[in-house]
Formats: C-alpha cells, sequence, structure tokens
C-alpha cells in the first residue's frame, strides 16, 4: 500500500477551529471562479511517487483530455503522512484540494472531522453509473464510516509475499512455499544455514494487523472503545517475531529508513523473502529481470487461517467545495474509478483491480495467464479484514509501533508486558 499511516488529532482540532474562519471567504471565491460557460479547474493531490504517481498523471491527463468542462491539477505531495498533514493545513488555511488521495485507515478521523464531503447522496442518486455493488466487498470496509460513503477505492492493496524463486531453488526449497507460519520457520533455517537472509522487515502495522487477523485476533473492539491487542492472540505475532529475531530467521530494520531497507535487501537477493504492497508487484518484476532473477509472490503465510488488512487509498472529496467544484470532482472521481481505469492502473502498478467487473474481465484473465504474480492479491482478498478506523488509530498504531519494536530488539523485554503498556496507552486515545 506504501507508507500510511498518521493523521494527528491535535491537529485536526487546530484545522477545525481555524476553518471555522475561513469556510465564508473560500465558498464565496470558489462560488465566483466558475462563471457560466467558463471551464471549473479544481485540484487534485496525490500521494507516493515512481510508477504509482506516472500512473496519476498520465490517467488525470487523459481525463482532461476526454472533455472540455472539467481541468483536473494534480500535484503530488509526498508521503501519506505529507499528504495528510498538507491537506489539514490547506483546509484550515481554506485552500484544500477539492480531490485528494487518503490512506484508508485515515477516513474515520478526517470524515469525523468535517473534512469530507458525504457520498452517499451522490453513488445513490448515479447508482446505475457508480455501481457500488461492482467494487469488491472485501475493499469497501474502509470506505464507510458510521454508515456513511466518504470514499471510493482507488489505489488499494494488501500486503503479500515476494519470493526470490531461484533463491529457494539454489537452497534446494520448492518455491511454491511457504504457506503457514511453522513452514516459513523452516524454510528460514534452510535459508540461514545456507549462509542467507530468510527475510528483512520492518516493523510495520500494516504486517502486525495480518498477523493478528492469521491468529483470530482483532486489535481493536468493535466499538473502537478499547485495545485488544495485548489479547493471545495480539501478542502471538509479537511472540512470534521476537523468535524468529532471536534465531536470526528475520533481519528487523528500523528507523525512518526500515522500509527501505528491507526492499534494497530483497532487491539486491540479499533477503528470499520480503512482505510487501501489491503496489511493488510491476517495480518488482523489472528488478527481478534486472538482477537476473525469477519473482513470484503468494498469500502471506497462515496462522490459524489466512487474514490480511486492505490498505492504500481512496479518493476523497474535501468539504469546503463550491457546489460545482463538488459536482466536477465527483464527475472526475467516477471516472477515475471506473472499470476500464482500474484495469489500467493494475496493469501498470500491480493495485488491486477495485471492481468485479474489471477482475472477470476478458483482458485480465488473459493477462494473469502471462503475469500471474499479479492475480494473488485479489485471490488473497477472500482473507481481508478492513483497518480498524477510530479516529484514535494512528496514534494507537505509533503506540503499537513502538511497544512492538522495544519487544523484538530489547531482550529484557517480554511482549506480553510490552503490549500491555501500550494497551494502557492506547486506552486513554481512544477515550478521548
Amino acid at each position: 500500500m506504501l507508507k500510511r499511516k498518521s493523521i494527528s488529532i491535535l491537529s485536526l482540532s487546530a484545522v477545525m477551529m481555524l476553518s471555522a474562519c475561513g469556510s465564508e471567504a473560500t465558498s464565496g471565491k470558489a462560488s465566483n471562479s466558475a462563471s457560466s460557460g467558463e471551464k471549473i479547474v479544481i485540484k487534485y493531490w496525490t500521494a507516493n511517487g515512481g510508477k504509482i504517481e506516472e500512473a496519476k498523471q498520465n490517467l488525470v491527463k487523459k481525463f482532461n483530455e476526454s472533455q472540455n468542462r472539467i481541468e483536473v491539477q494534480e500535484a503530488n505531495q509526498g508521503s501519506y503522512d505529507e499528504l495528510h498533514a498538507k491537506v489539514q493545513a490547506a483546509f484550515a488555511a481554506g485552500n484544500a484540494p477539492a480531490v485528494s488521495d487518503l490512506e484508508i485507515s485515515s477516513t474515520g478521523a478526517f470524515s469525523r472531522s468535517g473534512m469530507l464531503v458525504d457520498l452517499t447522496p451522490l453513488a445513490a442518486r448515479d447508482e446505475a453509473q457508480v455501481n457500488i455493488k461492482d467494487f469488491n466487498p472485501g475493499l469497501m470496509g474502509n470506505a464507510y464510516v458510521d454508515g456513511k460513503l466518504y470514499g471510493l477505492p482507488f489505489m488499494r492493496s494488501t500486503p503479500i509475499l515476494y519470493k526470490n524463486v531461484t533463491m529457494l531453488k539454489d537452497a534446494g526449497l520448492d518455491p511454491s512455499g511457504p504457506k503457514s507460519w511453522a513452514e516459513f520457520e523452516q524454510y528460514g533455517r534452510v535459508l540461514k544455514s545456507k549462509g542467507k537472509t530468510p527475510m528483512t522487515l520492518p516493523v510495520d502495522i500494516w504486517n502486525y494487523e495480518a498477523l493478528v487477523a492469521q491468529t483470530g485476533g482483532k486489535v481493536l473492539s468493535d466499538d473502537r472503545k478499547k485495545a485488544l491487542f495485548n489479547s493471545p492472540e495480539g501478542v502471538a505475532p509479537v511472540e512470534y517475531w521476537k523468535k524468529m529475531s532471536n534465531d536470526g530467521l528475520i533481519k528487523f530494520a528500523v528507523g525512518n529508513t526500515a522500509g527501505a531497507d528491507a526492499g534494497k535487501d530483497w532487491d539486491n537477493q540479499i533477503s528470499a523473502f520480503k512482505f510487501g504492497s501489491t503496489a511493488g508487484v510491476a517495480a518488482a518484476i523489472e528488478i527481478a529481470k534486472g538482477n537476473k532473477f525469477e519473482v513470484a509472490t503468494d498469500f502471506m503465510p497462515a496462522n490459524k487461517s489466512y487474514g490480511v488488512p486492505t490498505g492504500g487509498c481512496h479518493l476523497i472529496i474535501t468539504s469546503k467545495v463550491s457546489e460545482k467544484e463538488k459536482e466536477a470532482a465527483w464527475e472526475f472521481i467516477k471516472w477515475m474509478t471506473s472499470k476500464e481505469n482500474t484495469i489500467y492502473q493494475h496493469k501498470y502498478v500491480g493495485y488491486l483491480p477495485n471492481r468485479l467487473s474489471a477482475l472477470q474481465s476478458d483482458e485480465l484473465q488473459s493477462y494473469y495467464k502471462e503475469n500471474p504474480q499479479y492475480k494473488v492479491a485479489s485471490d488473497q482478498l477472500k482473507y481481508a479484514v478492513a483497518r480498524p478506523d477510530a479516529t484514535a488509530y494512528p496514534e494507537v498504531a505509533k503506540v503499537m509501533q513502538d511497544a512492538i519494536t522495544k519487544a523484538i530488539i530489547d531482550p529484557n523485554v517480554k511482549p506480553q508486558d510490552a503490549m500491555n503498556e501500550a494497551a494502557e496507552k492506547a486506552n486513554k486515545l481512544l477515550s478521548k
């Protein structure tokens, strides 16, 4: 899904205080900017770079050329963290983009702060065109907050297992595995005996959520008021990771560059496995060709069952726009999430085909026969769970990440103790 995460509750409070001052002026300016017959100009802010950004730029260019009523001006704002912070600041100043990418775990915080347009009536009005039921059900969990629709799935993802088939074969291992935590450990021990690093892994909450789901647990209670990650199901993944780290079967990367460092180890054939977003499939295939090794993808190994969170972004409309801008933004979002365009971005990058009609199309079914690495994430969706949508979840995730890191790195810290301490802090954040 590429880098997800944070949005500050304190920042959102400041946004709402400041936005009360600017909304009237902003509304007036927006209304005057698009007189009758004049092209409506809207801003679209994006996150992430590389092939992901290229795909978005290509789609925006195609949309602008497809009609002469709306002009979309796209601007990349960096990571999801950076994008979210900039949208908050722009919203407070009265000049937020009409449309933005929004990482799905922040939908609750943004919508409950009043920053997003409720898309429910628009989707109902245009049901024949939008066809909400055509979106893969496994991707819709975080699209709704408190029963209202706030985003349409756009570049959506799950974590998957990337395998260096060449390294596995050289070690005498069957590249069709591993399928379980136990098998993953067995593969790791063989690779280690051959002088190889089985996996380099950042302490990433997205991956942790997957292992909790695989163990049959939940990170938070259904009412979003209590931490559950200190339950046996929440502690088991941390115990597993600590054991794998102590045995030299997983090399944990830490710090601000942890994700990039883990990716480099896999790219350079230092590590045989990596957990990564399906958004990286196209890039992984290119890297494997360049470095002369074979790559395959698979489900994340199961514990009691398979399980993964979804990730990536929705397309949302910010709430302080004129009626004309809102309609233009909605037209753009509908176009971006169409069957044809979900097929395009899926093949260009690797993100999931959001629509069932796209997944079932002859075009993709034929494509999968030649490129099976792209299909794994869609098949894995039957085991997908929504990410927690508590307003405080970004802060809670940071608390969890710190506790998990400490439990793995510090030999004197027991996973249960670390997660108990983190749960106390999390419950205070959730009660606000």
